[in-house]
């Protein structure tokens, strides 16, 4: 009797483990890798990013399920010790008719400016945060996405992450991606505002606006190794961080809204705090310049 319960005590304990996890994702059809899948791990804020070659690496438990999503694909949830090898289904899109407008870019307009401009970086983990643009009236004649600007702090040169633009859905939460590919940008180093020109993807500001937000891309080629020693109990460790650190205004908000676990969530003030003032929440120093 003894033996037995000291089996199923050696059973939890394995199940209660972390482990690293390998894998590959491909696609279905065609067996290519897909590179710079987010992987996250269910309701955790835990995750990583797929190499270009489609590898990935991250330590959880072997019972966790993983999500994979990616653009252009069917989401994907498959049990941690499941996936050596995965293959994500591409997605099948209703084409609708394209009307391509005349641009002229006579006219140009920012947006996105706060009150406190004193931005300040720290590491938001393998998470997109994003930043609502309320539609207002007066854009109706700059209609067009011109340009996006994002400020960062880098300590590596050509670090790269993923930005997105999503439509709003009926709930307020962030939608569909209003872009078909991947938009991956490449940053230099040091603390800068960089601007990429987004005219070519004839995106234009919805009526009930819409979000931008930015994905960091856990891969080697991001990460910098810093050895950490403590001197009181004469051990070290070493320290991983992903570049770049995205910078962030403090604003006055309602909520804010942040994709982990494999889902989007809606952040609120706490249930204790009956103050009727809006909560104070760190916002990433994105601008957009729209055109007509």
């Amino acid at each position: 009797m003894r033996d037995k319960r000291m089996f199923w005590l050696l059973m939890l304990l394995g199940f209660s483990l972390s482990a690293q996890i390998k894998g590959v994702v491909k696609d279905s059809l065609t067996g290519k890798p897909i590179s710079y899948v987010n992987i996250a791990v269910e309701n955790e804020k835990t995750g990583t990013t797929s190499e270009e070659n489609g590898e990935f690496s991250i330590n959880t438990k072997e019972n966790r399920n993983l999500i994979f999503s990616a653009l252009g694909y069917e989401k994907l949830k498959s049990k941690a010790n499941h996936v050596s090898e995965v293959r994500m289904v591409p997605k099948t899109f209703q084409l609708e008719e394209v009307v391509i407008m005349p641009h002229f870019g006579t006219k140009t307009i920012e947006i996105g400016s706060t009150k406190n401009q004193m931005a300040q970086a720290f590491d938001n983990g393998p998470r997109i945060d994003v930043k609502y643009f309320p539609y207002l009236p007066k854009y109706k004649k700059t209609k067009f996405l011109k340009q996006v600007t994002i400020y960062t702090d880098s300590s590596i040169e050509n670090a790269t992450i993923r930005l997105h633009f999503y439509s709003v859905d009926a709930y307020g939460f962030p939608g569909e991606e209003l872009l078909e590919k991947d938009y991956i940008v490449t940053l230099k180093k040091g603390v800068k505002k960089s601007y990429f020109n987004i005219t070519d993807f004839n995106l234009r500001m919805p009526k009930n606006g819409l979000f931008v937000g930015f994905e960091k891309l856990i891969i080697e080629k991001n990460k910098v190794e810093n050895t950490i020693t403590d001197y009181n109990s004469n051990t070290t460790r070493v320290e991983k961080t992903y570049y770049p650190l995205v910078l962030y205004n403090f604003v006055p908000s309602d909520y804010y809204y942040t994709f982990y676990g494999g889902k989007w969530n809606r952040e609120t003030k706490s249930a204790d705090d009956s103050s009727t003032h809006k909560m104070m929440i760190n916002e990433p120093a994105i601008n957009l310049i729209l055109t007509n």
